[in-house]
C-alpha cells in the first residue's frame, strides 16, 4: 500500500477548499517565502524524456512558475488559460513552465489528453522543491519572475478574475530592461 505524503495531502486540501470559494486577488504576495529567495535557479526534469531543465536558460524572459498537480481543479482552468498567454506574449519574450507535484506522474498524459494542453512540464515529485524551497501551499501557485531571475509576484489559488492582473504584471515586466544598470 502506498502512502501519500503530508505535503501532497495539505496541497490537496488548500486545493479542494478554493474550489469553493477562490481567495481574493490583492496584487503580490510581498509576504510571500518565494519573494525572498532573489534570484531564483534550479533544475529539473522535464516531462516526458527528463531532460533536465535549468531555470537560468531563461535569464532575459520573464518567465511564470505555475505550481499544479493533475487532482487540482483550479489548475484544469488556469493552465490553458496560461498557454494562451504564452501565445500572445511569448513572441515578446515570456515563458511558462508548468511545475507538476504529483507523486506519480503516469498521470499527465490523461489530464494532457483532458485539457489539451502544450506547455512545458517540469516534475517535481511530491512537491519537494515547491514546498521546501518555493513555500508552495496552495494549489495553484503562479510565480512570476523578471528578466533578472528575480521572483516579482505570487499569486495563490486560481479564478478567471485574475488573468487580467497577471496579463498587467506581464506587460509591465516585459517592459523592463533586460539588465539592471
Amino acid at each position: 500500500m502506498r502512502t501519500v505524503p503530508l505535503a501532497v495531502l495539505l496541497l490537496s486540501a488548500a486545493c479542494v477548499e478554493q474550489t469553493n470559494k477562490p481567495p481574493p486577488l490583492t496584487g503580490p504576495a510581498t509576504e510571500h517565502p518565494a519573494m525572498k529567495l532573489g534570484v531564483l535557479d534550479f533544475t529539473m526534469p522535464q516531462y516526458p524524456d527528463k531532460t533536465p531543465f535549468k531555470l537560468s536558460s531563461e535569464r532575459g524572459n520573464v518567465v511564470l512558475l505555475d505550481v499544479w498537480a493533475t487532482w487540482c481543479d483550479p489548475c484544469r482552468d488556469s493552465l490553458p488559460l496560461y498557454a494562451d498567454m504564452l501565445k500572445e506574449y511569448g513572441p515578446k519574450g515570456f515563458k511558462v513552465y508548468a511545475i507538476n507535484v504529483d507523486a506519480d506522474p503516469a498521470q499527465i498524459p490523461k489530464f494532457l489528453t483532458e485539457t489539451k494542453l502544450t506547455l512545458p512540464i517540469l516534475l517535481d515529485a511530491d512537491a519537494h522543491y515547491a514546498e521546501s524551497t518555493l513555500g508552495v501551499k496552495v494549489m495553484p501557485t503562479a510565480i512570476f519572475i523578471d528578466k533578472q531571475g528575480r521572483v516579482r509576484s505570487v499569486h495563490e489559488g486560481f479564478a478567471e478574475e485574475f488573468v487580467s492582473k497577471y496579463v498587467t504584471e506581464i506587460e509591465e515586466l516585459l517592459k523592463e530592461p533586460a539588465e539592471k544598470k
